[in-house]
């Protein structure tokens, strides 16, 4: 080896020479000849000193030299194929150096394990091995855009020392050392969330009374906005401003609201007045309403179609295979009469599992477990074809609902995607409804998914663990899929005489005019069996300090006659559900102020939580402590530790928002 040795110093410190076919061929067979004398060498020692007591390793567990002589074949055979391209006598010396670096005393040997073969901590220190011009006339050799990648044993071995030679020659352009010190066992890139589309408006403004009096917006019982908070929070990261709609936030808990009389209307209303905690100076109206929750043997029975996005963006953990444990879950809660269907789409639509009772457990499973990723997203044809299976599936007294489950990234066939709503709008108006549920980051198109779900009559929810499965479509699959009222919209009218000034926390993307509220031809939210509703108004009394509009010259208020000790007027209007008329309920709203319940302040925590994320003027120094300490006097009964959590990650936003 001495000789050897003596024409690899020569070769180091020669210039680069001419490229010479001949000498390519002598080289790579004296290497390779020198590599297969040095291991058959080395594993006689090693089953000499071994035999007695070792049992053979498997052929995939051979020395780490050994294997890095392999990869170091397979790396030069790799090179070689390149017609156009030369390789020269210091490629091939660069081969023997990498090979004569790894003593057989370095940490590592034939009796550990192949994957943790190399201890970075105690590898000595390498020599630098090559220099410049040998590196340049190396790249110039080799074409990674098309030769074979080196063997995973070669990648982790130069990883450890740089890390060897070729990470300390010249890092900036040399494209052997980018590639080949390469982190094999790097983490998944971060959230792209540029890539990503949310759904919302700016939030809402001081408005004077005496300007307008009136408040009309549509109720919303969808809980996407907190589970990508949520997500983005677990990931380090703050969520988009954009991300966050409030009244989500705070219709993602439950509350504990009195329910209906029997054969009353579909819900009970609770109002009540108290002071604010971030101004001493405004009060919070809380407009509580919990909807009926009929037995379940009292339901109709239900036509489920599964719509289910296969494209390629869906491969990741979090979003196709969780999917199918989602849906696992859910059913594990269907009647045996109900009916369940499959159609995914990616880069066609198609038919996974005609109209199956649900009984048939196994049969659906077997279908949900054929589903792959791949292709691009043709979610219009996916769409077209799930509605038209739910029309096959159509019985008197039943309940349709297609389930659409994607990521959102509708890449192929939406061309119009206002033609595409009104599509599923003429569709809702034959009984079948449509709920969105999102998976994954990274490219989630949300408000594509807040679209279709509004035009839909269904709801919108974001699943990013198995346990937000459990509650979406476990505890509360039956609010999910079966209605109690239908485009229901909730109008408030305040008193001049009491209150100045008014705010309404969140519902940017409910709001609607003042007209709507009695036009039965406006599309609203629904109410599902036993669901609630929460809003939360910021209301400044006449004559408080907080005022921030100028009073009007011509418009003085005046108190309507009968309104002594009223705050405002509380207008509710709903349809049954497939009915065409709306039906009207009116509550005045007591203008007496008291202690906030441990509901309110649980309510108001959160939406305080949802002005911090989206850096809200109207909070003062009031700060995230705040809201964590008025979140954690409020948990009241949290079975399921989701009041838990949400002081975790309010407390999380916190350190990150520094």
């Amino acid at each position: 080896m001495t000789d050897d040795l003596e024409r690899l110093r020569a070769a180091l410190k020669s210039g680069s020479p001419e490229a010479d076919p001949a000498r390519k061929a002598d080289d790579i067979a004296a290497a390779m000849s020198a590599f297969d004398t040095a291991f058959a060498e080395t594993a006689e020692s090693a089953g000499t000193t071994q035999e007695s007591s070792i049992e053979p390793r498997p052929s995939n567990s051979r020395p780490v030299w050994g294997r890095l002589i392999d990869g170091g074949i397979s790396m030069i055979h790799a090179l070689t194929t390149r017609a156009g391209l030369a390789a020269t006598t210091g490629l091939v010396t660069a081969g023997l150096a990498l090979l004569i670096v790894l003593p057989q005393d370095t940490a590592f040997g034939p009796g550990t394990d192949g994957a943790h073969d190399l201890d970075i901590d105690s590898a000595p220190e390498a020599p630098v091995l090559l220099d410049e011009p040998v590196l340049a006339e190396a790249e110039l050799a080799m074409d990674l855009s098309s030769a074979a990648p080196p063997s995973p044993l070669v990648e982790q071995s130069l990883k450890v020392e740089g890390r060897l030679a070729l990470s300390r020659a010249a890092p900036e352009t040399s494209v052997v050392s980018r590639a080949l010190t390469a982190d094999s066992d790097a983490r998944p890139a971060p959230v792209d969330v540029d890539t990503e589309a949310f759904a919302n408006e700016d939030p809402s403004g001081v408005t004077a009374v005496a300007d307008q009096p009136v408040s009309t917006f549509s109720v919303d019982v969808d809980t996407a906005s907190w589970s990508v908070i949520r997500s983005s929070l677990m990931n380090g990261s703050l969520p988009p401003t954009e991300a966050v709609r409030i009244e989500e936030m705070v219709n993602y808990f439950p509350y504990a609201y009195p329910a209906p009389e029997p054969g009353g209307a579909p819900f009970a209303t609770t109002l009540g007045v108290s002071p604010t905690p971030w101004n001493p100076d405004t009060q919070i109206l809380h407009i509580g309403l919990q909807g009926a929750l009929p037995a379940l043997e009292d339901r109709p029975p239900l036509n489920l179609v599964f719509l289910i996005d296969t494209s390629g963006s869906m491969q990741d953990p979090d979003k196709l295979p969780l999917l199918k444990q989602s849906l696992r879950l859910m059913l594990g809660e269907l009647r045996a009469e109900d009916e369940v269907a499959i159609v995914a789409y990616a880069g066609s639509a198609g038919a996974v599992l005609e109209p199956t009772p649900a009984g048939e457990s196994s049969k659906i499973l077997a279908a949900l477990d054929r589903l792959e990723a791949g292709g691009s997203t043709a979610g219009q044809a996916g769409l077209e074809q799930a509605y038209a299976l739910a029309e096959t599936m159509k019985g008197e007294g039943e309940v349709s609902r297609i389930l659409l489950a994607t990521d959102g990234d509708f890449n192929v066939g939406i061309h119009d995607p206002e033609a595409l709503e009104d599509f599923i709008a003429r569709k809702r108006e034959s009984g079948a409804f449509l709920s969105v549920l999102g998976f994954g980051r990274g490219n989630l198109d949300d408000a594509t998914m807040q679209a279709l779900a509004q035009a839909g009559n269904g709801q919108a929810a974001y699943i990013d663990t198995i346990a937000e499965a459990q509650k979406v479509l476990v505890d509360q699959l039956t609010g999910q899929l079966f209605a109690i009222a239908q485009d229901v919209k909730i109008q408030v009218e305040f008193n001049p005489a009491e209150i100045a000034e008014y705010r309404l926390i969140g519902y940017e993307t409910r709001a609607l005019r003042r007209e709507d509220f009695a036009n039965d031809k406006v599309d609203a939210g629904e109410i599902g069996a036993g669901h609630q509703v929460t809003a939360l108004y910021e209301v400044t009394p006449v004559g408080s300090s907080a005022v921030l509009n100028e009073p009007l010259r011509y418009q003085p208020a005046a108190t309507p006659e009968g309104a002594n000790g009223e705050l405002g007027f509380l207008r509710l209007r709903y349809k049954e559900p497939g009915g065409s008329e709306s039906r009207l309920i009116e509550t005045p709203i007591p203008a007496e102020v008291s202690q906030a319940s441990v509901e309110t302040r649980f309510a108001t925590a959160i939406a305080g939580f949802g002005q911090l994320l989206r850096g809200s003027v109207y909070l003062g120094d009031w700060d995230y402590d705040a809201a964590a300490a008025l979140a954690g006097n409020a948990r009241g009964e949290d079975p399921f530790g989701y009041r838990a959590e949400a002081l975790r990650l309010i407390r999380l936003a916190g350190s990150l928002d520094k």
